[in-house]
């Protein structure tokens, strides 16, 4: 008997920023919906081993989506984007999860993001907080480690925009900000993942990651967890955003939860996804708890 996964994989038009986008999703399982963002330069195949897991699935509809750019979502169709350069920023990052929340009308999901959509968690429990009932930031910060910031993204873009870099040693500079302790196996596949990305992608990504993600203390004081509740889950082996770092955050945001996942790095739905589900499954029974209440 074939063995087949219980993940339908679909393609939606969405309309941001006055562009029309063909977005490839995959979803699983029934219940509050939960949207999944992928970290910088790479797309929604990260989330596999969360879409295969029943204890998640049997109570939360997952929706995984790749960015514009990213993974199965083709640049925009009709538009001339090879003639300019590539680079996300705060605005579309935060109008394109609302926009396919709104597409597919769902009722105040839960948010998870990785990286990139680690910060995107943050920002979006600061700015919208009644479309949420909750965000689930891993890996996320106030802002990028500022040794990083400092680089500029003129070096970032020539670093990661030279197509030799790109391919081959996108993926192997990924193996920086991974534990040590992660299955082979799910390092390798993260280095896959980041050898398929699209030329200036990754560097585009990064002009959100590293400057436009910026919270003030006083925004952070602001967030309020009675409305949008924000969870905080950081890699103990994560050289981007150490515990420390998230830790600054948590400290400021009243309510919020955060917990360091130990033997985890960067990327720790990936990386080792048995560890992971021990530190997500307790906040979404929590956030199921709090729904039904």
């Amino acid at each position: 008997m074939a063995k087949i996964e219980p993940i339908q994989g679909r393609y939606i038009y969405l309309t941001v920023g006055g562009i029309e986008y063909r977005v490839y999703f995959e979803e699983a399982g029934n219940g509050i919906p939960l949207l999944l963002g992928h970290t910088a330069g790479s797309d929604g195949r990260q989330y596999r081993h969360l879409l295969n897991d029943q204890e998640v699935t049997r109570n939360f509809r997952c929706i995984v989506f790749d960015l514009p750019y990213h993974g199965k979502s083709l640049p925009p169709h009709g538009v001339q984007w090879w003639t300019h350069e590539y680079s996300i920023g705060k605005k579309f990052m935060i109008d394109f999860p609302n926009t396919l929340a709104e597409v597919l009308e769902l009722k105040r999901p839960v948010y998870m993001g990785s990286s990139m959509g680690g910060h995107l968690a943050i920002d979006l429990a600061l700015e919208c907080p009644e479309r949420y009932r909750a965000t689930i930031a891993v890996e996320g910060a106030l802002q990028s480690a500022i040794e990083y910031v400092d680089v500029g993204m003129a070096n970032i873009r020539r670093e990661f925009d030279n197509p030799n870099v790109n391919r081959a040693s996108t993926g192997a500079a990924m193996l920086l900000n991974i534990s040590p302790y992660s299955p082979e196996e799910n390092v390798r596949e993260i280095q896959w993942e980041y050898s398929c990305g699209g030329p200036g992608i990754f560097a585009g990504d990064l002009n959100y990651y590293y400057y436009e993600h910026k919270v003030s203390e006083q925004e952070a004081r602001s967030i309020d967890t009675s409305k949008c509740m924000l969870y905080l889950l950081t890699g103990e082996y994560d050289p981007n955003t150490s515990p420390s770092e998230t830790q600054a955050l948590a400290d400021l945001v009243p309510g919020c939860k955060f917990t360091e996942m130990k033997q985890l790095g960067h990327f720790p739905v990936t990386e080792d996804y048995t560890k992971f589900r021990n530190y997500l499954l307790p906040i979404l029974s929590e956030i199921k708890a709090k729904s039904e209440s």
